[in-house]
């Protein structure tokens, strides 16, 4: 399995912008269906986006749909998740997830590793 550390969250206000970064290890990297999921107090974790392996096709919720990017650079065993014109209801821990296929999914069981979370935090 993969090894996944997530970093770049933090308070920010309404309207404001974060990057998230998960960074990998292990030599088979780029074999590896991405993704961010994220869980609000008191909710379940919901799917955000995800990437396939390459990076050619990418997936949203409809909450983040054109307010979200995932992206990934292969060579440096990086996602990003950049995040503009958040909103309070984005608040959350944000988990990056890989998956050992070359397509994306969206689904929680789609992902075998996990890392360990970052909070994002919006103030109104």
């Amino acid at each position: 399995q993969v090894q996944l550390v997530e970093s770049g969250g933090g308070l920010v206000q309404a309207g404001g912008s974060l990057r998230l970064s998960c960074a990998a290890s292990g030599r088979t990297f780029p074999i590896y269906g991405m993704g961010w999921f994220r869980q609000a107090p008191g909710k379940e974790r919901e799917f955000v986006a995800a990437s396939t392996w390459s990076g050619a096709s990418t997936y949203y919720a409809d909450s983040v749909k054109d307010r979200f990017t995932i992206s990934r650079n292969n060579a440096k065993n990086t996602v990003y998740l950049q995040m503009n014109s958040l909103k309070p209801e984005d608040t959350a821990v944000y988990y990056c997830a890989a998956r050992k296929s070359l397509v994306a999914g969206r689904l929680e069981s789609d992902f075998g590793s996990w890392g360990q979370g970052t909070q994002v935090t919006v103030s109104s």
